[in-house]
């Protein structure tokens, strides 16, 4: 059996045959219309004058990756769930910083720590 593009896997693994997708100008995306679904291609290169494409979510990767690149020193695709799951804990507590620290001591406090092996284990597919 060949091996599907993770881009192409993912979309037919949570999105319906025959939905519109819309996607940036990244080529690995054309594969898309050629399995059924409505692809609409729009580039910020594309966008008018003064006008920006989705740009909390621009900004928000652009934080995560300053934040792995500056933090951590970039992140190898063994451990990056277990990174993406601080960045997003430390992100929805950015504005009570004493609340991520109770979070903390709280799940501390409850449950076992989390081995090695559970960090690294991948999701059943």
């Amino acid at each position: 059996m060949p091996r599907r593009p993770p881009l192409l896997a993912f979309t037919r693994a949570t999105t319906a045959p025959g939905a519109v997708v819309h996607t940036d100008g990244l080529q690995s995306y054309r594969v898309l219309a050629k399995h059924g679904y409505d692809h609409r291609r729009r580039s910020q290169s594309s966008a008018a004058p003064g006008e920006q494409l989705l740009p909390r979510a621009h900004r928000a990767v652009s934080n995560l990756k300053a934040w792995m690149d500056g933090t951590h020193r970039g992140v190898s695709d063994q451990h990056l769930q277990v990174y993406l799951d601080e960045y997003v804990f430390r992100h929805n507590r950015r504005l009570t910083p004493m609340a991520a620290f109770q979070t903390l001591l709280g799940l501390g406090a409850l449950h076992q720590p989390t081995t090695y092996s559970q960090m690294t284990r991948r999701a059943a597919a």
